[in-house]
C-alpha cells in the first residue's frame, strides 16, 4: 500500500517536472541563440561604429517603440493567460490569448510596412544601393534583417 502511494506520488512529481524542465531548457536554447546574435552584433557595432550610427537613421523610431509596445504589451497577456488558466478562469484565459494572436498579427502588419519601406528605398543586404554606402552598413542590415527576420518566424510559431 505505502508503496503504491510512493509510486503515485513519484509520477504526479514527474508528471510537474519534465515540463517545467522542457521549458527551461527551451528557454535556455533561446538565450544561446539570441545572446549570441546580439553578442556578434556588439562585435561589429564597435568594428563599424559609423557605418552601424549611420544605417540605424534608417530605421523608423516610431515603429520599433510601437513594436516594442506591442510585444511587451502580448508578453503580459500570456502572463495573464497562464494566471487565468492557474485559477481556472478559461474565458479570461481565451482572451487573454486571442489579444496575444491580435497583437502578433500587429507586430507582423508593423514589420511588414516597416520592411516594405527599406525594400522601397532599395536597403537591404547586398543591394547596390547599401554596397555603394560602404561595408559596416551593409552588415547592419544584414543582421538587421536576420534578427528581426528571427523574430517575426518566432511570433508566428508561437
Amino acid at each position: 500500500m505505502i508503496l503504491k502511494e510512493l509510486s503515485a506520488m513519484y509520477k504526479q512529481e514527474q508528471d510537474t517536472v519534465k515540463p517545467k524542465l522542457g521549458m527551461w531548457l527551451f528557454l535556455f536554447t533561446e538565450l544561446l541563440l539570441f545572446g549570441g546574435l546580439f553578442i556578434l552584433y556588439a562585435a561589429y557595432w564597435r568594428r563599424y561604429p559609423l557605418e552601424f550610427h549611420q544605417a540605424s537613421r534608417e530605421l523608423s523610431v516610431i515603429s520599433g517603440s510601437v513594436n516594442t509596445i506591442i510585444l511587451l504589451t502580448s508578453s503580459l497577456a500570456v502572463a495573464l493567460a497562464v494566471m487565468a488558466m492557474e485559477q481556472m478562469q478559461k474565458k479570461k484565459c481565451l482572451l487573454y490569448l486571442a489579444a496575444t494572436v491580435a497583437l502578433a498579427a500587429f507586430f507582423l502588419i508593423n514589420k511588414y510596412f516597416e520592411w516594405s519601406a527599406k525594400f522601397s528605398h532599395a536597403i537591404y543586404p547586398n543591394s547596390p544601393e547599401l554596397l555603394a554606402r560602404g561595408h559596416g552598413e551593409n552588415i547592419f542590415f544584414v543582421l538587421y534583417f536576420f534578427l528581426t527576420g528571427l523574430h517575426g518566424l518566432h511570433v508566428i510559431v508561437g
